[in-house]
């Protein structure tokens, strides 16, 4: 096993999260422990930037991850800053909330050290948005039925809290109108990758009356038959218009203006899939944009809608997590590319200048890390399929190269360009790393998004042998010796790719992935259940299809060795997916090894599960590969 790697998997990040309502803190998310978990950088005393990841004041040190946010401003009856705090326990998704001071005397270790605000450890409570006053904050949770999630409004001050908006399906508060009237309110359907978006008016609904969306307080913003993507607005600050980011008669998401009344109409289109936020000031329209993966921004007017200011970013990476300051003058957000771990980074809208917030400790020389090239190639039926191409360097070009296709998750996700440890590990033993965006992944349009939906499952998987072909085209790479790596539904997909092309691929890493569809949609927990059949199909009407699709049901065909790694209290993909398809190989004498993590979920998240997994699954693909 080559030790190594353990200097890769050490490399932290730092990701800004929450303004504080003076502007003087700015919130980080760092896994400095081990685990992300909530730091602070004072800026109002910081002299020199950036500043060591290690220099943050370390507000939390739990066991497990945990998120927080600022509360807008002091209605709660505490004085100073307050925090908004979120973790789970074991990776098991049951989100509860709490509030702290930000600057306690030492890091706080455990949520009893916490105030509770919304608990209920059997059920789910997300939050989605606070009033600017800070005395409402607006939740999700399941506690009614542990399926259907209803939006509820607490009242910080005093307690009491009372659900708003509740229609037996998946709802998610996103945050109020600037006056806190208005609550806007998203909500999945049945079809695949659509929502809509409501407004419900809190002063038109009675004192303990729920509203649903058939209520008279609610209008819905554009509303729609196809399936479409519809976001959450973002207010102007006189709450006399928003904008939103939507797809509604389009391929790719622009952004819409809109009024409280329903009215709407579209005016930006970048011609790619575009999201957008205005400050608290409204000073500023931030307008950003996925090109083929690279991530761009600019400043626009939010009256005139002329382009102010093109955002700087430090390379042709990722950049996310957008936050204003209050006053509008400082955003804040993170970014990543091949070349440069995740770090925080601030640019200042009044000077133009942008600034490295965070240095995050890293052991490995960057000028040994590798960029991707972006290629397409040709599938079954004509469609051009993009993927980025991570090439070892210095290698003997008489000698073809042994290749690890990354497969992403989702499936309604993108793989883009941004820093991965275990990706740029391989390459620098040697690996080609291919990452495709095969049919289903969003970025693309809504209509590539939709080429993988329901009947249409394995033609992503046949996406995968076209992969193959392009690389007998390529000299270097040696198409003999290509190992599928996935987690999530990237997993699902290394399984189908063994099952339904087992001449073609020399070896698997299965992260988390699902091996029987139907078992997965029987066994995943009971909230999640309706959400993933809109997209995979259900078991009442489309039992057929699932088993069809199911590579459990070809693992007669399956003969490359296979590595499995999940978390035991996984409630999207059940443990039990792992340990069928584990018993099976083993049984017919495949090569087939599974690890387990007692205190994981849908992923590794702790660095200690990371160190003693990730070493096992490269020296895996050495041995079955012959690297």
């Amino acid at each position: 096993m080559d030790a190594d790697i353990t200097a890769y998997l050490q490399i932290r990040t730092a990701s800004p999260t929450s303004w504080s309502p003076d502007g003087h803190h700015l919130l980080i998310s760092s896994d400095l422990p081990g685990t992300h978990q909530v730091h602070r950088l004072d800026l109002g005393d910081v002299e020199v930037l950036p500043q060591p990841a290690e220099s943050l004041v370390q507000v939390t040190s739990f066991v497990e991850p945990i998120g927080a946010g600022y509360l807008p401003a002091d209605a709660t009856g505490g004085g100073g800053h307050r925090l908004l705090l979120a973790t789970d326990t074991g990776g098991n998704e049951r989100t509860q909330l709490f509030t702290t001071p930000h600057d306690p005397d030492a890091p706080l270790q455990d949520p009893d050290d916490l105030d509770p605000l919304v608990i209920d450890e059997e059920h789910i409570h997300r939050p989605g948005g606070v009033t600017r006053d800070g005395r409402f904050l607006a939740y999700a949770t399941n506690r009614g039925d542990g399926v259907a999630f209803d939006t509820w409004v607490r009242d910080l001050a005093t307690g009491e809290e009372w659900c708003v908006y509740a229609t037996g399906g998946w709802t998610s508060p996103g945050g109020f109108s600037p006056d806190g009237r208005y609550l806007a309110v998203s909500e999945l359907t049945t079809q695949a990758g659509d929502n809509q978006v409501r407004l419900l008016d809190l002063e038109a609904v009675a004192n303990g009356e729920v509203a649903d969306h058939d209520h008279p307080a609610v209008i819905e913003l554009a509303p729609h038959d196809e399936s479409a993507s519809v976001g959450t607005p973002s207010w102007l600050p006189d709450g006399s218009a928003f904008y939103f980011s939507t797809d509604v008669d389009r391929e790719f998401a622009g952004i819409a203006r809109g009024t409280p009344d329903g009215a709407w109409d579209m005016v930006i289109e970048t011609g790619w899939s575009t999201g957008c936020a205005i400050d608290w000031t409204g000073r500023h329209l931030l307008v950003v944009w996925n090109q083929d993966g690279i991530s761009q921004a600019q400043l626009r007017d939010p009256r005139t809608l002329e382009v102010t200011a093109d955002v700087p970013l430090p390379g042709r990476g990722v950049a996310g997590g957008y936050r204003f300051s209050k006053d509008g003058r400082f955003l804040s957000f993170s970014y990543s590319s091949p070349l440069i771990p995740g770090d925080a980074w601030r640019y200042d809208t009044d000077s133009g200048e942008l600034t490295r917030l965070t240095v995050s400790p890293c052991d490995v020389d960057p000028d040994t890390f590798v960029d991707a090239d972006l290629v397409r190639f040709t599938s079954f039926d004509g469609l051009e399929v993009p993927a980025f191409v991570f090439r070892p360097r210095d290698h003997a070009s008489d000698t073809p190269t042994p290749v690890v296709i990354m497969i992403h998750g989702g499936p309604e996700s993108q793989y883009r360009p941004s820093f991965s440890p275990i990706t740029q590990y391989l390459v620098a033993q040697g690996f080609a790393v291919v990452a495709p965006n095969v049919r289903g992944s969003t970025g693309y349009g809504r209509s590539y998004q939709h080429l993988d939906d329901v009947e249409r499952r394995l033609d992503s998987v046949a996406d995968l042998a076209a992969l193959h072909d392009w690389l007998a085209t390529q000299p270097d790479l040696d198409q003999d010796r290509a190992a599928l790596y996935g987690g999530s539904y990237g997993g699902y997909m290394v399984l189908a790719g063994l099952a339904f092309q087992p001449e073609r691929w020399a070896a698997g890493v299965d992260i988390v992935g699902i091996s029987d569809l139907v078992t997965f949609l029987q066994n995943t927990s009971a909230w999640r259940r309706a959400f993933r059949e809109r997209e995979y199909g259900s078991l009442e009407h489309d039992r057929e299809v699932l088993e069809t699709a199911s590579p459990i049901n070809r693992v007669a065909s399956m003969q490359a060795p296979l590595f499995i790694v999940h978390g035991a209290n996984d409630p999207r993909v059940p443990l039990s997916e792992a340990e069928q398809i584990h018993a099976v190989l083993t049984e017919r004498g495949v090569r087939c090894e599974l690890r387990v993590y007692e205190d994981e979920g849908h992923g590794l998240s702790k660095l200690a599960n990371r160190v003693d997994c990730y070493p096992r699954v490269v020296r895996f693909l050495q041995e079955v590969l012959d690297t």
